[in-house]
């Protein structure tokens, strides 16, 4: 028979052993024995040892008895509550509702882009398999020039050196009185009015001057013609701010605070130097300033990509429009000559596609590729060339963000001082859209050497447009008719010029 004490004995170790793990030891309900004890017994002591601070049970157990306590009360909470399994139904919005406050339309963009290359897949294909493979690069050389000795465009371009120095040499006598203000405008007046001049009359009345060849001269003249009246002016404010009455502030101007460079700050006149007007030639902007804003260094990276993107954009610009723009184009002929109305609507709509690509291709290489590129090589700091003009509501907002170079120049040298001299905003606004109408017909009509106003009326039919855009749609339908007006408007020009260039060159030789 078994000794009483023994058995005793054996009992109170158990026991023991049993209390020393029941820290750790979890019953049915997620918590530890010592939790159900300490609630249960609201009389024990603090001191007491399943409740001390150097206890096993307290030292390794409270912290996962006490989670464990959390997800136990947290769950029996949820089903605690008859409502949360009677109704699955709240007040809310569908998400295509602009109550719902719901933005994320990442994957319908997707599928637009999608839609849109397929789409345009299956139109290049049948291109193809129409017309055959178009493309020439030698025939894009015959663009340029006629005859591999004769460059007349290219000298147009060297003789623009001869502006630039009758500028500077105007302001060097003007800053030391050798030339009276009078005399200084006029010599201006004059150097400008031959810019625009001398170059269109090369166009028209030499016959190896191709229209290509044309309107890249006259694009640079007009650049340059651009850039020496903002020059002009620069100066002239300079010198008026420089008088005694006005000293202070002319230093502020001259010699701006927010010049960042390392170089010293240049102050009038010390800035009329070749380095200086060259090194404004050449920069991507059309207002002058005395210090630009300069970035550190030159980003060979960076550099090298914006190279990159400049010659593919450059090939496939020109693969495409052989490719796809002129078969498009020479089938309009015989529509328009007849004057069928919807032969003449299903060519437009048919062109307004790779026309609209084409012009946002060539957008992104010229207002990022290109003036990145010379930005980074002439470590010019300002690189705002554009906006969000994709998000354009109105007309008037997308003609001031889309191409930010010329709309400092309207805004600083054209809009600001019809303001100050009286003129009312409607009165300056549509100056300004008159001066950029004249200047798109101008790079038109002269390489074509035919007259037609076609851009200088879609140019001024812009006004009509932003009043009703401005005044008549908002948001969504805003936007939706900016894109529409560049879709439609831009091929319809090309068609108008197309049309009447192919009537009055090449039907008079068939003829």
């Amino acid at each position: 028979m078994a000794d009483p004490g023994a058995a005793g004995a054996t009992l109170r170790r158990r026991a023991t052993f049993a209390a020393q793990r029941g820290g750790s030891l979890l019953p049915m309900n997620g918590s530890s024995v010592a939790t159900c004890l300490s609630e249960n017994s609201p009389g024990q002591r603090p001191d007491s040892p399943g409740q001390r601070a150097d206890s096993p049970g307290q030292k390794h157990g409270a912290p996962e008895a006490a989670r464990a306590k959390g997800k136990s009360g947290k769950h029996k909470r949820r089903n605690d509550k008859p409502s949360d399994m009677l109704s699955c139904h709240k007040t809310q919005e569908s998400l295509l509702s602009s109550a719902s406050g719901y933005n994320n339309y990442r994957g319908v963009l997707n599928w637009c882009v999608v839609m849109l290359i397929l789409s345009n897949a299956r139109l290049f294909l049948e291109n193809l398999l129409r017309y055959g493979i178009l493309v020439d690069p030698i025939q894009v050389v015959s663009l340029f020039l006629k005859d591999p000795y004769s460059w007349p465009a290219a000298c147009l371009v060297i003789v623009s050196n001869l502006f630039i120095m009758v500028a500077l040499y105007t302001e060097r006598q003007l800053s030391k009185g050798s030339f009276s203000e009078l005399v200084g405008f006029v010599v201006h007046c004059i150097n400008l009015t031959v810019m625009l001049t001398f170059p269109a009359a090369v166009v028209l009345t030499v016959p190896s001057v191709t229209p290509v060849g044309g309107a890249f001269a006259l694009g640079i003249y007009t650049i340059l013609f651009l850039k020496l009246y903002s020059y002009r002016d620069v100066n002239m404010w300079c010198r008026d701010l420089s008088s005694a009455k006005a000293k202070k502030l002319s230093r502020s101007l001259s010699c701006p605070t927010g010049f960042s460079g390392d170089e010293s700050k240049v102050c009038y006149p010390g800035n009329l130097t070749m380095k200086d007007i060259y090194y404004f030639a050449f920069a991507p902007t059309l207002c002058y300033e005395l210090n630009f804003p300069r970035s550190p260094k030159i980003r060979m990276s960076f550099l090298i990509r914006r190279l990159v993107e400049m010659l593919f954009f450059t090939q496939l610009l020109v693969a495409l429009t052989q490719q796809w723009m002129v078969p498009i184009i020479q089938s309009s002929m015989k529509p328009l000559e007849d004057m069928d109305l919807s032969r003449m609507m299903e060519r437009l709509l048919r062109l307004a596609v790779p026309n609209h690509l084409l012009w946002l291709m060539f957008f992104y290489w010229f207002f990022h590729s290109s003036l990145n590129f010379t930005a980074e090589l002439l470590c010019f700091g300002d690189r705002q060339f554009y906006k969000d003009w994709w998000n354009a509501e109105t007309v008037t907002y997308f003609w001031q963000n889309w191409n930010i170079p010329v709309h400092k120049w309207c805004l600083r040298h054209f809009y600001k001082p019809l303001l100050k001299r009286g003129f009312s905003k409607i009165v300056s606004q549509s100056a300004v859209f008159f001066l950029s109408a004249f200047f798109h017909e101008y790079l038109v009509s002269v390489p074509l050497r035919m007259f037609r106003l076609w851009a200088f009326m879609g140019m001024m039919s812009q006004l009509p447009l932003a009043w009703f855009v401005g005044n008549m749609l908002h948001g969504n339908y805003g936007n939706a008719a900016v894109w529409m007006s560049l879709i439609i408007g831009q091929p319809f020009a090309v068609l108008m010029y197309v049309h009447d260039y192919y009537v009055l060159h090449y039907r008079q030789d068939t003829d």
